[in-house]
């Protein structure tokens, strides 16, 4: 937040990031040099809080300025047992312009980031065209296995640095070798991160990922689960697990390449994750505590398997099993697919460990994105440690996206979590109850067709394309806001 003072007279231009997803921002107008300020609640809007306040003190808690502190403005510091006053309010509405029409994104495709160009990221990895490309026969980037001297996955790499690169990024490939089960060494694999180097503590890094291998086949052939009527394992474009997830830290990288930040911001895409996250295992064990003591790893978000969730829903397509309850499993139904936010570490699943940054993603998803009405905290308290999540969101009426701290962690987070005590966050969709995860048939289609809603008399009518426009816009931007925010004052571990 920013207080200015402006005199009788005066005249003032500031460029504003308006929260991205709103109709509008809240200017709170008092007296010059005014000092206590209200604040809303953590899981309400400002929208909410005008409406239940019109402005006037009506609680305890409040913001009490903070002179500047290397920024060009005073900010504010959120206190308990402040009295703040009242305030003027002037609304200001924001004007957003679809570049295309509405059943292809229309709504979410204008501005320095938005869901438009993340899907058409999404589809340039996984465009299934043929072609005489002598490595996977596709335009898109297919057949990305770690390891095994594959050239597919090679290939994949060199295209992401040249993109990383065009962003004005400086990029280092990552090579490290493993053993596998049959005790042969894979030097081929590894990571590729992009650099934009910190004004203020350099050596302080915020740290945004997905990995960017794919399941590898465990036979020759490939079979498609709609045409056998079973599922096996392995898949060649990864649409879902984990190209999507690539896109957006592609794209995120580029919208913020051109910002300066106080803190090193690095853009890492993770080899070997589905092998037993071994990119990051490398990169944290290895990189940073070795070869970099002197780096700290501030904060980490992670990308896997987001897109697939509200404001999809109500039922799978083409016949496919439509998922099911999985009492200790991951929150979702037939027809109810949340967005999940998944914090940590968090050891104890009846206690919030890390209120920071709980705290903060209810924030940023409150009003930023517009998810007051579907956004519920999960909490175990008085709950079987098994299955907590699943009883928990069903008591509180199945919200369409969950915040919680997970006890376990199957992504590229527990590198973070385990090797560095770092506090994380990650954003994840559908996983057990998707027929296509680690199959053949993970494509981008597939996605769509899951996303569509047309006809299912469930939420709102979108075609699948718009539903995931809508689905990796509310993502990306949920991760370039904690990123801002972590930039400016970094969570850290509540648990050390």
């Amino acid at each position: 937040s920013t207080v200015v003072d402006i005199e009788k007279g005066d005249a003032l231009s500031l460029d504003v990031l308006i929260p991205p997803r709103t109709e509008g921002i809240y200017l709170l107008i008092a007296e010059f040099g005014r000092s206590h300020w209200p604040v809303r609640d953590l899981s309400e809007s400002w929208s909410s809080w005008y409406e239940r306040t019109q402005g006037r003190n009506l609680g305890d808690s409040g913001a009490i300025r903070v002179p500047l502190n290397g920024s060009m403005y005073d900010s504010v510091e959120t206190k308990p047992s402040v009295r703040p006053g009242n305030v003027a309010i002037k609304y200001i509405p924001a004007e957003r312009s679809p570049t295309v029409p509405i059943a292809e994104g229309g709504a979410h495709s204008s501005g320095m980031m938005n869901g438009k160009i993340v899907y058409d990221r999404l589809f340039e990895l996984s465009d299934p065209t043929d072609t005489l490309d002598p490595v996977d026969g596709k335009a898109g980037y297919f057949d990305r296995w770690a390891g095994q001297g594959n050239p597919a996955y090679e290939d994949a790499a060199l295209y992401i640095i040249g993109e990383l690169e065009s962003f004005g990024l400086e990029v280092i490939g990552h090579r490290y070798e493993y053993t596998d089960i049959t005790g042969a060494q894979n030097p081929e694999a590894y990571n590729i991160c992009a650099y934009k180097w910190g004004s203020f503590a350099p050596d302080e890094w915020m740290v945004f990922g997905a990995h960017f291998d794919v399941a590898p086949p465990v036979n020759a052939v490939l079979l498609d689960p709609h045409v056998v009527g079973f599922r096996s394992y392995g898949t060649r474009a990864g649409a879902y697990d984990n190209s999507a997830g690539t896109a957006m830290v592609m794209e995120a990288a580029s919208a913020l390449a051109d910002f300066e930040t106080r803190r090193t911001m690095v853009f890492c895409l993770w080899s070997g994750e589905e092998g037993g996250k071994r990119g990051s295992d490398y990169w944290t064990e290895y990189y940073v505590k070795e070869d970099n003591p002197e780096v700290t790893i501030m904060n980490y978000i992670n990308l896997d398997m987001a897109g697939v969730n509200w404001p999809g829903g109500g039922g799978a397509p083409h016949g496919d099993p439509d998922p099911q309850i999985d009492e200790d499993g991951y929150p979702k139904d037939s027809e109810v697919w949340p967005l999940r936010v998944y914090i940590g570490p968090g050891p104890n699943h009846d206690r919030i460990d890390q209120p920071e940054m709980v705290g903060l993603s209810n924030w940023i998803g409150s009003d930023a994105l517009g998810l007051e009405d579907q956004l519920g905290t999960l909490v175990g308290t008085n709950y079987s440690e098994d299955t907590w999540k699943t009883d928990v969101w069903l008591d509180m009426d199945r919200p369409e996206v969950i915040v919680y701290e997970d006890t376990t962690a199957r992504s590229d987070h527990a590198s973070f979590q385990d090797n560095l005590g770092t506090v994380t966050v990650g954003f994840g969709g559908l996983v057990d109850g998707y027929w296509c995860y680690h199959q053949v048939c993970d494509t981008l289609d597939e996605m769509e067709a899951w996303m569509d809603t047309t006809g299912k008399n469930y939420g709102e009518e979108n075609s699948g394309v718009s539903n995931i426009v809508n689905s990796l816009d509310m993502i990306s931007w949920w991760a370039i806001l904690t990123f801002f925010h972590c930039d400016e004052e970094p969570i850290y571990n509540a648990l050390n």
